[in-house]
Order: C-alpha cells, then sequence, then structure tokens
C-alpha cells in the first residue's frame, strides 16, 4: 500500500477514479468526461491504482464451496480436473442429472476435431449421453470399450454410443459382441474376430474416455444388470476382493483388476489398456460409490472426475483421514 502522505492529491484522483469505475460502474469514456480527463488518462489512472494496492477483487460465490472441494480433491490426487456438482438429499434421480450436465459440458470443452471418445455403458455415461446438448458439431469417431448387455438402455453401449454421436455430429463404430462370453476360451475367441478387434484397436487410441465407476455393495447395483448368472451375490465378489467396477471389470481397493472368474469372460478391454489416454473422464454420483471412486483413483484409471457434492465430500473426508493414520 502506498504512502497516503506521499503525493496526496494524485492518490485522491486516482481513488475517485476507483471509485467511479468499480463502485459506481461507469465507463472509462463516461469518468473521461465527468471528470474533464482524457480517456487515456482514466486508464493509467486505474493501472496505477493496481499497481499501488488500492484495488482489492473479492468473490463472494454461491458455488465457492464446491470450487474448494474440486481444488482439494485436486491437490489430494493429482487429477486434472475435478468438477462437484449439488446433491439433492433423497433424489438420486436429480443428483445423476446434474453430475450428467457437468460430465456433458466437460466432454465438450475437452473434445477436439479428429478424436476417437471410447465409452462405456452405465446409468452415469447415458445421463452424459442424454445431457449433451444438440447444435455443436465435431469430426469425431464413438467407439465402445466393451460389449454390451441388451435389455436396458443404460446397459446396451451400441445405442449409447450411436446417440453420442448423433448428438456430437460425428460416427460411431460399434461393437456386435455380448459383455460376458459363455467362458474364457469364447472370450479369447470373440476378442480375435476382425470386426470386433477393430473397434478395440480404435479405442485403445482413444484421446478421451468416457467412463462409468459402479458400486457393488448392493444388490440393486447396475453391475448386476450386467451378470448373465441370476443370483450372484454382493457377498460373492466383496469376499473375492472387490470393491467396484471400472469398464465392467471387478476392481480391488488398489484399482487392480481380481481374480474373479466373472472378469476372465469379459469381452472389454482392460482398465490398465487406457494408461495411454490423455483424458479419461470417471463420471459417478451416490455414497454407494466412494469405495469405488476411492479404488478408481488408487489405481490411477482416472484423469478427471465428475461427482455430486455428497460423494465428494465423503470420498475427500476418507482420504484424509487415510493420510492421518498413515
Amino acid at each position: 500500500m502506498t504512502d497516503v502522505n506521499h503525493d496526496f492529491e494524485a492518490i485522491r484522483q486516482i481513488h475517485t477514479v476507483l471509485t467511479l469505475h468499480f463502485i459506481e460502474e461507469m465507463t472509462q469514456s463516461e469518468i473521461a468526461k465527468r471528470l474533464n480527463l482524457s480517456t487515456s488518462k482514466v486508464n493509467r489512472l486505474i493501472r496505477q491504482g493496481r499497481e499501488l494496492g488500492l484495488v482489492k477483487i473479492s468473490i463472494d460465490s454461491p458455488l465457492q464451496r464446491f470450487v474448494d472441494m474440486e481444488r482439494k480433491l485436486i491437490e489430494a490426487t493429482g487429477l486434472r480436473t475435478v468438477v462437484v456438482t449439488p446433491t439433492v438429499p433423497g433424489n438420486p434421480d436429480t443428483n445423476l442429472q446434474q453430475v450428467g450436465r457437468a460430465a456433458a459440458a466437460e466432454l465438450l470443452a475437452t473434445i477436439r476435431d479428429g478424436d476417437v471418445i471410447a465409452m462405456t455403458g452405465g446409468k452415469a455415461v447415458s445421463a452424459v449421453v442424454a445431457n449433451v446438448p444438440q447444435g455443436r458439431t465435431f469430426d469425431v469417431t464413438v467407439v465402445p470399450l466393451t460389449g454390451g448387455v441388451q435389455g436396458k438402455y443404460y446397459t446396451d453401449v451400441n445405442h449409447l454410443a450411436s446417440q453420442l454421436a448423433t448428438r456430437l455430429g460425428g460416427s460411431a463404430m460399434l461393437l456386435h459382441a455380448p459383455l460376458f462370453a459363455e467362458s474364457r476360451a469364447q472370450r479369447d475367441t470373440l476378442m480375435e474376430v476382425g470386426s470386433i478387434r477393430e473397434v478395440f484397436d480404435l479405442a485403445r487410441r482413444a484421446q478421451v474416455a468416457l467412463v462409468g465407476i459402479g458400486s457393488i455393495f448392493t444388490p440393486d447395483s447396475s453391475y448386476y444388470d450386467l451378470v448373465p448368472e441370476p443370483g450372484t451375490e454382493p457377498e460373492q465378489l466383496l469376499g473375492g476382493g472387490a470393491s467396484g467396477e471400472f469398464l465392467a471389470h471387478l476392481i480391488r481397493d488398489d484399482g487392480s483388476v481380481t481374480d474373479l472368474p466373472l472378469n476372465s469372460r469379459l469381452v472389454a478391454l482392460g482398465p490398465a489398456e487406457l494408461s495411454n489416454c490423455p483424458s479419461v473422464i470417471g463420471v459417478s454420483a451416490g455414497p454407494e460409490k466412494v469405495q469405488p471412486i476411492r479404488a478408481a483413483l488408487a489405481g490411477g484409471l482416472i484423469s478427471s472426475l465428475i461427482v455430486d457434492e455428497e460423494t465428494a465430500s465423503s470420498v475427500l473426508e476418507s482420504l484424509e483421514a487415510d493420510r492421518k493414520d498413515a
């Protein structure tokens, strides 16, 4: 801060200009006319006021708590981007749609002409696709990261890929294969089929991946809509070391793929095969996703996270608790 006794009149003039400009919201030309100064003189006085430390800008935003939480998560995890959306208590569908809108905005800010977008199915990814506005067009190719499951809008990854390509004005390459083969041998055979191999080869070269992060803790988790064997129970999977689902693979707390038999039958890229993708956008909402998100973070499986506030807060609290215990 400058010495008020030094050139009092000059500082008084700067103060007057700053008040008119920042408090009364007058333009520089209006100030020049009011004070009988040139516009360039007004501009110079405003600049001098900034240099003297007379101007301090404070933004009192209702979004500040979200911004603070995003910053803390980035610092704690090393993620490139975190977007936190409001949580509406008792309304998971609204929370999912808000996360979907935020993820759609992040996707549009990320993609460029010529990009390949690889994607999974799932309720969260479906919400993203539904919230991509039509109007802007991109020369992109959308490909699935996994085989599909017919019957529900969010498990049919080909349908979601086609929808996303249409909304973006791009094209889709579809994967005509089930998510689960009947055996590991059949899975290996399918992975060598030319049309399937072509889609997966393109997915491995994707510039952007849009992925859900799934829970397995309750029988109504979306993962159980994918599994072909009825009666698969959470206890079986948790007992086998699984804590979440990523690219339809059951993953451990550290993000590694478990040895559970279901994984060996998947017609899908493995999580590690996205390691060269510049932008892996993870989308998730709901308290049951805290541990799966932790697992994906521990494995370095995502570079961006779009999540609701309540879930983000729980993830951050668990990370901070771990650091204190270490």
